[in-house]
C-alpha cells in the first residue's frame, strides 16, 4: 500500500468519524487523567456499560490526587460490578506513582506510560495519542478485526497488526484516528453482519473483494468452560426478631490482593471439588453456635471469563458476634460502603431480606 492509498484511508476514516463519531464523556478536551481512566475501564468492557461508571468515578475522584488519596475499599466500591478488579487496583497504584514520581502529571509518552501498572502497548498508545498527540498506534480487538479484513489476513499476529496500524495512523490527528478506527470496528465492522455499505474503507477492503469478510479474522478455538460449585456461609449477628436493624451485623473476610476479585470482601466461601465435599470447619462451628438451624438460601449463578460459578449459600444467625480469625463484622450501616463482588452482594441481600425487619438498601448511592 503506497503513501497515496494510506492518505486516502486516513482522510476517509477521519471524515466518517467527524460525521458519525459517538458523543462520549471522555472525548473532547477532558484531560489526560480522564482519558487514562476511560481507557482502563474500556478494557474488555462495552462502552455503554462503562459510561455510568466513568461519570460516577470522575465525580468522586476528579483528580489524580483525589484517587491517590482514596482507600482501596473506596476505589473497589466504585468499581463494583464492572469486573476485572485488577484494573481498579492498578489504576489506584498508578495514581500514587504519578503523584509521587511524576509530580501529579500523567506521563506524556507511550514509553513512560508503559511504566505504570496495568498499562500495556494498547493502553499506552491510546492515552499518548489521544491526550498528547503522539503518532503511535492503539490496537484493540476492534482494530484487530478491521485490519484483518482490510488486509484479508485470517490470523493476524501482534507484530503484523502493530506494523499495519503504525503505518496507517494519521500524524496530524493520531488520537482521533485511533478512536475512529476503534469506533469503526465497534459500530460498522462488527463481528457479525458488518455494515459494509456504510464503511469508509469498503473499497480498499481486501476481504470484501474476496468474499471472506465473515471469516476474518478466523475465530480462536474456545476451551470448554468449567463449572465450579462454592459453599457460602452467610453469618448474621442479631436475632431475626430484633426490631432495630442497627444491631445486626454480617461477618465478612477480604479476598487476597492478587487473583480473581482481589481485595474485595466476601462471606466465607469454599470451592468444592465435587458435590459430595463436606462443609468447612467454620460451617460446622456455626451450626453449633447458631440460635436457629442453618437455613439454605437460593443458589446464585455467576459467569466469569474462565469459569461458571454456582454459589450455594447457607444462612447462620448467631446471638453473639463470635470472633473468627481473618474475618470482620460489618454493621448494616457499614455495608453500603463495603466493596463486595456482585454475587456476594446478591447473597447478602437475600440473607437480610429473609429477616422480617426492614433492611437498608445495600447498594447505597452508587
Amino acid at each position: 500500500m503506497d503513501e497515496g492509498e494510506i492518505q486516502l484511508l486516513r482522510t476517509s476514516l477521519l471524515a466518517h468519524y467527524d460525521a458519525h463519531g459517538r458523543t462520549l464523556p471522555w472525548r473532547g478536551d477532558v484531560g489526560a487523567y480522564a482519558v487514562w481512566v476511560s481507557e482502563i475501564m474500556l478494557q474488555q468492557t462495552r462502552v455503554d456499560t462503562v459510561v455510568p461508571y466513568f461519570e460516577r468515578w470522575m465525580e468522586s475522584f476528579s483528580t489524580i490526587e483525589a484517587l491517590a488519596a482514596a482507600t482501596q475499599d473506596e476505589v473497589l466500591r466504585h468499581w463494583e460490578g464492572l469486573g476485572y478488579y485488577s484494573r481498579a487496583r492498578n489504576l489506584h497504584r498508578g495514581a500514587m506513582i504519578v503523584r509521587d514520581r511524576f509530580d501529579g502529571a500523567v506521563p506524556s509518552t507511550s514509553a513512560e506510560l508503559r511504566t505504570l501498572p496495568g498499562v500495556g502497548d494498547y493502553t499506552s498508545g491510546a492515552i499518548a495519542s489521544i491526550a498528547f498527540g503522539e503518532p503511535v498506534p492503539a490496537v484493540d480487538g476492534n482494530v484487530r478485526r478491521v485490519l484483518a479484513r482490510v488486509f484479508d489476513e485470517p490470523t493476524p499476529s501482534p507484530g503484523f497488526l502493530r506494523q499495519r496500524a503504525a503505518a496507517l495512523v494519521d500524524p496530524e490527528r493520531p488520537g482521533d484516528f485511533n478512536q475512529a478506527l476503534m469506533e469503526l470496528g465497534a459500530t460498522v465492522c462488527t463481528p457479525r453482519q458488518p455494515q459494509c455499505g456504510s464503511c469508509p474503507w469498503a473499497e480498499a477492503c481486501q476481504a470484501r473483494a474476496q468474499g471472506s469478510v465473515e471469516l476474518r479474522p478466523l475465530p480462536k478455538r474456545r476451551r470448554p468452560v468449567p463449572q465450579i460449585t462454592f459453599l457460602v456461609s452467610v453469618v448474621v449477628h442479631g436475632s431475626l426478631d430484633l426490631e432495630g436493624c442497627e444491631e445486626k451485623a454480617v461477618l465478612l473476610r477480604r479476598r487476597p490482593e492478587e487473583g480473581l476479585l482481589g481485595g474485595l470482601w466476601e462471606c466465607a466461601t469454599t470451592a468444592l471439588d465435587d458435590d459430595t465435599a463436606e462443609p468447612g470447619t467454620l460451617s460446622r462451628m456455626l451450626a453449633r453456635e447458631s440460635e436457629v438451624g442453618p437455613r439454605a438460601l437460593p443458589t446464585v449463578l455467576q459467569s466469569y471469563s474462565h469459569f461458571r460459578g454456582e454459589y450455594r449459600p447457607t444462612l447462620f444467625v448467631v446471638e453473639e458476634p463470635i470472633p473468627v480469625e481473618g474475618m470482620r463484622w460489618f454493621t448494616l450501616q457499614e455495608l453500603p460502603e463495603v466493596a463486595l463482588p456482585v454475587v456476594q452482594r446478591r447473597i447478602v441481600e437475600a440473607a437480610l431480606e429473609s429477616s422480617p425487619t426492614p433492611q437498608p438498601h445495600l447498594k447505597g448511592d452508587l
